[in-house]
């Protein structure tokens, strides 16, 4: 037994955390991982790693369905919590530590009650009303004088539970909450899951062969992904070749966060140039910093977000402008960044001018590569206005991803070209084509015209 506590202790001194964020939730997400950044906690790039599941923001209907595949992945030890606000994230982040270090056998076993702020008395996060929600955050886990055994009592799997959902169905799925989608089988066409997988269909490639084709759904809970994205995708062999878009209605109607100068401004508020300056340089340097993670650079994507939050925090430009260029000059200067995003979702100007694409994806003119570099180029001419404190024009701006003022949400032209991106693309490049666009869906509830 003291060995026992002593491992847990040491585990849960910097336990990883998994983000689970829905639509709307963009601003408490940036203080989660400023949160994290300060306690010296990593995000967890999946469940299997994850010591704990921070869902963060309020998820519309169906929202618990896929933040509880994810529950079920995490081995125990293991913590939940839910965060619906900035000013909440220190008493979440506590309540994670405070259920991991817990004791075994005491009143949380090291599995998570929900905390955070905007929860009832009875400890349910909003939206909670599912039974799987109560089962998976406060009642799941080893107990004291059970066999703990799996489910059915099969020997051999002694120690661990979630095995089984509610339902019979494996909740051991692939990281991004797969397991959630199993419903949507008999859409994508394909024969239905069996114990709990997808299984493969036959059709023609594009060289005329009759291969395997597996349906798979990508997202929502994948990290340093789109909140409330969910890509419906076709493969044969490593290769996509079909993708389908669907998104998640938000669940509440603020004006999206990286958007909100411009639309403040349009409803006749009173904004400065420098707010939005500032409000650009952030939202390019959190593209750039999702975009360096998927494609394997951990350290300078950590160098990224934190230009973005000094940003965001008001420090004066003279003490993060040096740090900028520095990002902007090391990734310029790697070959194998480039050899690994070049060519990776090649959109010309013409085409993303005929599909209503506008901003840094339609500047860029070209691959992966050309938009973080593109990003890279704005985050520094927005840098240099940070100071304008002129009033900001009502109509005629862009956003982080372009036209404010057009017939639809620049993010909607984002998403429509998406799929013809990810056509013909291999697996492990889809990533890394969604993260270099970068749409923000909580631009879909809101559209301005001039």
């Amino acid at each position: 037994m003291g060995l026992r506590e002593a491992l847990r202790r040491t585990g849960t001194r910097h336990p990883a955390v998994l983000l689970a964020v829905h639509p709307g939730g963009t601003e408490t997400r940036l203080a989660v991982e400023a949160g994290l950044r300060r306690r010296g906690w990593p995000v967890a790039a999946s469940p299997a790693a994850a010591s704990g599941l921070l869902v963060v923001g309020a998820g519309g209907a169906g929202a618990g369905e896929w933040t509880d595949a994810l529950w079920r992945q995490i081995p125990y030890p293991k913590s939940r919590s839910t965060v619906t606000g900035a000013e909440g994230v220190e008493t979440a982040l506590d309540g994670l530590l405070r259920t991991l270090a817990a004791p075994a056998g005491g009143s949380g076993g090291g599995v998570a009650g929900e905390v955070g702020p905007g929860e009832g008395a009875a400890g349910r996060r909003p939206g909670a009303g599912h039974a799987a929600h109560q089962d998976h955050g406060t009642h799941e886990g080893p107990r004291g004088g059970e066999d703990n055994r799996g489910h059915g009592g099969e020997p051999g799997h002694e120690g661990h539970t979630g095995h089984e959902s509610a339902d019979g169905h494996d909740a051991h799925e692939p990281p991004g909450g797969h397991g959630a989608h199993d419903a949507h089988a008999a859409h994508l066409g394909h024969a239905g899951p069996v114990a709990g997988l997808p299984m493969a269909e036959r059709a023609d490639d594009r060289d005329g062969l009759r291969l395997d084709r597996l349906h798979l759904p990508l997202g929502p809970g994948l990290a340093d992904w789109p909140a409330g994205l969910v890509l419906d995708v076709a493969l044969q062999g490593d290769v996509v070749q079909h993708a389908g878009v669907r998104t998640a209605t938000r669940a509440a109607e603020e004006l999206p966060y990286w958007d909100e100068p411009w639309l403040r401004a349009a409803r006749g508020e009173d904004v400065v140039r420098g707010a939005a300056h500032r409000r650009c340089c952030a939202a390019h340097l959190d593209s750039i910093a999702r975009l360096l993670a998927v494609s394997g650079w951990p350290d300078p994507a950590a160098r990224a977000r934190r230009l973005r939050d000094a940003v965001l925090d008001g420090v004066p430009a003279r003490v993060w402008s040096a740090g900028l260029e520095r990002l902007g000059r090391r990734v310029r200067r790697s070959r194998v960044l480039r050899a690994s995003t070049a060519g990776l979702g090649a959109l010309p100007a013409a085409r993303a001018r005929r599909s209503g694409v506008t901003g840094p994806a339609l500047a860029a003119d070209g691959d992966a590569y050309d938009r973080l570099l593109t990003w890279l180029d704005e985050a520094a001419r927005h840098a240099a206005g940070v100071d304008d404190d002129r009033p900001l024009a009502r109509y005629g701006q862009d956003g982080p991803r372009g036209r404010l003022d057009g017939p639809r949400p620049p993010s909607r032209a984002l998403l429509d070209v998406l799929p013809d991106l990810l056509r013909g693309a291999e697996f492990t490049s889809a990533r890394v084509i969604v993260a270099s666009l970068d749409p923000d869906l909580d631009e879909l509830a809101v559209a301005v015209r001039g």
